[in-house]
Parts: C-alpha cells; sequence; structure tokens
C-alpha cells in the first residue's frame, strides 16, 4: 500500500499496480474442467533501470493428471507428453501449484505491485486451466487477478499483423524453434520476449508515459 506522499514503483506505475507475469499450460485436451493440467510454467518480469521490460525468473512444474483426469490422445501427441513418465518427476497439482504461486507472490511484493496480472498466448485458456486447478487444489491465495489478462495473440495482431505465437515471434525477430515448442517452458519463455518486445517498442515510440494535459484552462 503507498500513501499520498508515496510514489508507486516504476511496475505498479507501469501497469495500475499489477505485475504481469507470463504463464503457458500444456493439458491433455481443452476444457479445463474435465481435463488434465500436465505442465505449468511462469515467467515474472521486471523492468531494469531504464525502464525497459525484461524477463527475470522463469519457473516450471510437472503436473500429475488429477484424479478421474480426461487425456485425449490427440492432445499427448501433439505436445509430446506421456503424463505417466517418472522422469517428468511430477506432482499434484496443489503442491505444484504453490511452488510457481509462491516466487510470484514474493515478486509482486518486492516490485510494489497488488498482484499479478497473466500474460499469455490466447490468454483465456492458460487463465481458465491455472483457475479451475487452483480450484481443485482449494488454494486460497492465488495472486492472479480473477480475469483480468494481457493477451499476446491480440497484441501481435496488432503489432505484427499475425496471431500464431511461431510467425509473430519471427516477424518481431525472436529466433523461434518449432522443435522445442510446446514445452511450457519454451512456449512460456517465448511469450514474454514477444510480449516485452511489444511494451518496449511503444516505449521507444513514446507511448508510455501518456502526455500529461494542461487543463487549467478549462
Amino acid at each position: 500500500m503507498t500513501d499520498e506522499t508515496t510514489q508507486p514503483s516504476p511496475m505498479a506505475a507501469r501497469f495500475r499496480g499489477f505485475l504481469p507475469v507470463v504463464v503457458d499450460v500444456e493439458t491433455g485436451g481443452f476444457n479445463c474442467r474435465t481435463d488434465a493440467l500436465l505442465e505449468v510454467a511462469a515467467v515474472i518480469l521486471e523492468l531494469d533501470e531504464d525502464g525497459w521490460l525484461r524477463r527475470q525468473q522463469t519457473i516450471v512444474q510437472n503436473i500429475d493428471p488429477f484424479e478421474g483426469a480426461n487425456l485425449e490422445q490427440s492432445a499427448l501427441d501433439f505436445t509430446g507428453i506421456d503424463p505417466w513418465d517418472l522422469e517428468r518427476e511430477a506432482v499434484p497439482e496443489r503442491e505444484g501449484l504453490s511452488e510457481i504461486f509462491s516466487p510470484i507472490r514474493k515478486a509482486v511484493k518486492a516490485q510494489g505491485c497488488k498482484r499479478a496480472v497473466l500474460v499469455g498466448h490466447n490468454a483465456t485458456f492458460d487463465h481458465n486451466f491455472l483457475f479451475a486447478a487452483a480450484n481443485r487444489a482449494d488454494i486460497r491465495r492465488n495472486p492472479f487477478h480473477p480475469f483480468s489478462t494481457f493477451d499476446t495473440a491480440t497484441l501481435a495482431g496488432l503489432a505484427y499483423g499475425h496471431t500464431v505465437l511461431a510467425q509473430a515471434c519471427k516477424l518481431a525477430g525472436i529466433p523461434f524453434n518449432n522443435k522445442e515448442a510446446h514445452s511450457a517452458a519454451y512456449d512460456a519463455e517465448k511469450t514474454a520476449d514477444l510480449f516485452c518486445g511489444i511494451v518496449n517498442r511503444w516505449k521507444e515510440l513514446g507511448g508510455f508515459p501518456p502526455p500529461v494535459i494542461d487543463d487549467s484552462e478549462e
């Protein structure tokens, strides 16, 4: 909290008290209520000393399918995930999400923000799966805003005329390897690079901070 004499942190001032955190999930289907959550990656962002947005930390957890979860073979073929592979070192949803949420809560506090806001490519998908899993696990201290998101598919459509992550990254000059895609960590970091690039480009063009309007004569 800040009083009237305390200036908000640069991150809080830039995003109205929110800390953008990029999230990507890999799942066993498209239905967040019935299909398994299998991987979660979160990329915490920061502003450097010159006010440029960049990646700070990546957190990744492999998740065991919840009891009774549906697993679509087409989804597993697409991601290449074997949910029962012991080398995944997967953990239950409650444990995995706690490991994801804890450093996010610390970053929110450290950067002077009120809560995190999820950034994702087609963000509603990631947001829905994350919140469905948190509700199943009865996690009360979810750091993310319950409905607000930043969607890089929309932003990339505006900035580069393309909504597919791989193509938008290439248009933005961000290397993208299709063989590494569809792992939560890789996609989250590429989404983070895309989001940071768009925000930083807007800064270069003078789009933030907004101009001060003198209304003293009104």
